[in-house]
């Protein structure tokens, strides 16, 4: 484990010195349906270490055409208006208090936000409201819907796949960050996420937690050829000495396998509270196939994960 020399002082003087880009507040969108996932989502955007207070929007969005789609649990057939009608009205019912609950949790959390209800499909809705590139979104990585929970084309997929910012998939109660896995391949995806970790969050001592511990890892499919061994070592190397200036301490890994599977274990083994890769692989291909190691890692982890970008 490294870490950079030089005490606490030295770590926040390193912070009044940020590149200009990062003088305004990040734009982000919180997607929440009032299940536990999306009060979830809010309450890690508040706890997230941010460096600068990010502009907050909380968005619930009424989604009653669902109802109507053929491959629901009770289909559109003659007689089953009433039943829809009344589906409807307590879809809006909940919204209602979704959005009640939503705006006494962020004054709870004292976040500061835009509240936001809209009416519409829900995946579509979210991407439109969805910052641009130097924004992200929240959300939960289930909803109250089973059709949510059981199809591989969830809201929480569409968005991660779509959006054109960031996109931080909750998947448990939030903790503080004090320890999170970067995933580095080289790619100008990854090249991203790495920016992000260094302009967008505050890696040092805060409320009496050490520094965010950083395990940057790099994993490698081919074990024949020891040179790409090698420049898997020198890749991590050269982002661990940038995070390590930042103020983060690091834990440096290189792993033979699979790219997703070998980060999956990592991160279970390492207790990792936050996964943080590229977008790498999210052209139309892989959002047809879902192949991708950003796609695969945010579908299996356990914990959180944040795809930059």
């Amino acid at each position: 484990m490294r870490q950079r020399g030089g005490g606490f002082a030295e770590q926040r003087g390193h912070f009044g010195n940020r590149s200009n880009n990062e003088g305004h507040s990040m734009k982000v969108l919180i997607a929440t349906d009032g299940s536990k996932y999306g009060k979830w989502a809010t309450e890690w955007v508040a706890r997230m270490p941010f460096a600068e207070k990010p502009d907050v929007s909380l968005l619930h969005v009424t989604d009653v055409e669902a109802l109507r789609a053929p491959f629901m649990f009770q289909p559109v057939v003659i007689g089953n208006e009433p039943f829809i009608q009344e589906e409807i009205k307590r879809i809006e019912a909940r919204g209602k208090t979704t959005m009640t609950e939503a705006k006494a949790q962020m004054a709870a959390l004292k976040l500061k936000g835009k509240l936001l209800s809209e009416r519409g499909p829900a995946g579509p809705t979210i991407l439109d409201r969805a910052p641009q590139r130097d924004g992200m979104v929240a959300i939960g990585s289930r909803g109250l819907d089973a059709l949510d929970r059981l199809m591989l084309g969830s809201i929480s997929t569409q968005v991660t796949l779509h959006a054109p910012c960031s996109v931080l998939v909750v998947k448990e109660a939030p903790r503080p960050v004090s320890r999170l896995l970067f995933a580095a391949d080289g790619s100008k995806a990854s090249d991203k996420a790495l920016r992000f970790l260094l302009s967008k969050l505050q890696p040092e001592a805060r409320e009496g937690l050490e520094p965010i511990d950083v395990v940057v890892m790099h994993a490698m499919p081919f074990l024949k050829y020891p040179e790409l061994k090698e420049a898997g070592a020198r890749l991590v190397e050269q982002c661990a000495t940038k995070l390590i200036k930042a103020g983060y301490v690091v834990d440096e890994v290189v792993q033979l396998g699979k790219p997703a599977d070998e980060i999956l274990k990592v991160a279970s083994k390492k207790k990792v509270d936050l996964i943080v890769t590229g977008a790498k692989g999210m052209g139309a291909v892989a959002r047809f196939l879902l192949g991708s190691v950003s796609t695969k890692v945010v579908q299996h982890s356990t914990c959180s994960v944040l795809v930059v970008r």
